[in-house]
């Protein structure tokens, strides 16, 4: 019989959708489940970038151009003007997702055996793409007593050797929730300068900062021009999932220059996306207002619930809508899909993502979850009670 590669032997399952098969039979089953464990927005598209799809008058459904659409990447540039981020059209690739920026480039400053940092707990595919780009995740630990704030930057730098080519960063996290400070993206910014790394952020989550906080992003900060390679999406922004609408964004010319050659090998990024991904850049503010406050109050109720339970800790989030929080507990993954076969209230259980999949260090986060608040304030409590009463009856 042929052998599949070890390459793809050794790509990472997804710790958010391993259990799908698990959920889909406790459905069938009849129970209602509330989905804790992937961070789809509940929140509705904006109309602007729905109606552009339906109101085109396209006769040919013909390939866009390989680095996106000239119009859809010269509004971008004016979107980022606006936040600070003085980029043209010309250093925008457009890609499908945010997820093919990430395999771009890594593909584009790694060779094989090359070493990309990370602080951990990170956004779990980025093991994936490392993987299939033969790259290899080094790394940093954050830790769930400090709020998963930066590691010290003695911490990063014992770490680099000749093999070292950047530091990647998401901003804000996810699964943490954490946001970046000003100074935390000054120390990175001077690791990268003193030892010739690309600093690399996921900023898909870029407008949601909660309590009087503001994103600072790499492209913000002087002197990182040849550093700093921003991947972006529109999935979460203006919750168009579906859209698989990203891109790459980089001052560095040789970085573009080497990217465009990935992008033409896959042709061109879907044209209807890119379509409402230009419409919804004039989505207005009072959208985000109105998602942020969403947001917060979610997280808070969630947040305030999770506290109450005997035994569990949790980090605050100051952004994007995730939290990890610990239980009292030796196997998240067990638990989680016990919550699945096993466990209901009135016929209801939750779905949540074990941790340790958020991990490249062996055995960290086995006690953790990971909870998406994408679910509104009232199936939020009741995922809260669902849990609460779980974890008694797990334990016991």
């Amino acid at each position: 019989m042929p052998s599949v590669s070890q390459k793809g032997l050794a790509m990472p399952e997804s710790p958010i959708r391993k259990l799908v098969p698990f959920a889909e039979a406790a459905k069938k089953r009849g129970a209602k489940v509330l989905h804790l464990n992937i961070g789809q927005p509940d929140i509705k598209t904006p109309q602007i970038a729905l109606e552009a799809v339906k109101k085109n008058t396209i006769e040919v459904l013909a390939y866009s151009r390989t680095e996106g659409s000239e119009g859809y990447r010269t509004k971008l540039a004016d979107y980022y003007k606006k936040n600070d981020i003085h980029v043209g059209a010309e250093d925008i690739i457009v890609t499908t997702g945010g997820s093919e920026a990430l395999s771009f480039v890594m593909g584009s400053i790694a060779d094989a055996d090359d070493e990309v940092i990370i602080p951990e707990p990170f956004y779990a595919n980025y093991n994936g793409f490392a993987k299939g780009s033969g790259v290899k995740v080094v790394p940093v630990i954050s830790q769930i007593e400090h709020n998963f704030a930066l590691p010290p930057v003695a911490e990063f730098e014992k770490l680099i050797t000749p093999k070292t080519k950047a530091i990647l960063i998401c901003n804000p996290g996810n699964p943490t929730g954490y946001l970046y400070s000003v100074q935390e993206i000054k120390e990175l910014a001077k690791i990268v300068k003193k030892h010739d790394l690309f600093l690399i952020a996921d900023e898909v989550y870029r407008e949601f900062t909660y309590d009087g906080a503001e994103h600072y992003s790499i492209l913000q900060e002087e002197g990182l021009e040849e550093h700093a390679i921003i991947v972006d999406s529109v999935s979460k922004r203006y919750s168009m999932c579906g859209a698989r609408i990203g891109c790459l964004v980089s001052k560095n010319k040789s970085v573009i220059n080497t990217a465009i050659k990935f992008a033409q090998a896959r042709l061109s990024p879907p044209t209807y996306a890119q379509i409402a991904a230009e419409a919804a850049l004039d989505t207005p503010q009072s959208y985000f207002d109105d998602v942020k406050t969403e947001y917060v109050n979610r997280r808070n109720v969630l947040i305030a619930g999770l506290e109450k339970i005997e035994g569990v800790r949790v980090a605050k989030p100051q952004g994007a809508f995730y939290c990890i929080a610990e239980l009292p507990i030796a196997d998240a993954d067990d638990f989680a899909q016990w919550l699945l076969e096993d466990f209901r209230i009135d016929n209801e259980t939750i779905m949540v993502a074990p941790a340790a999949g958020f991990y490249a260090t062996s055995g960290l986060g086995k006690n953790q979850i990971r909870i998406a608040y994408v679910l509104e304030q009232k199936s939020l409590l009741r995922a809260v009670n669902i849990l609460k009463e779980a974890l008694k009856s797990y334990i016991g």
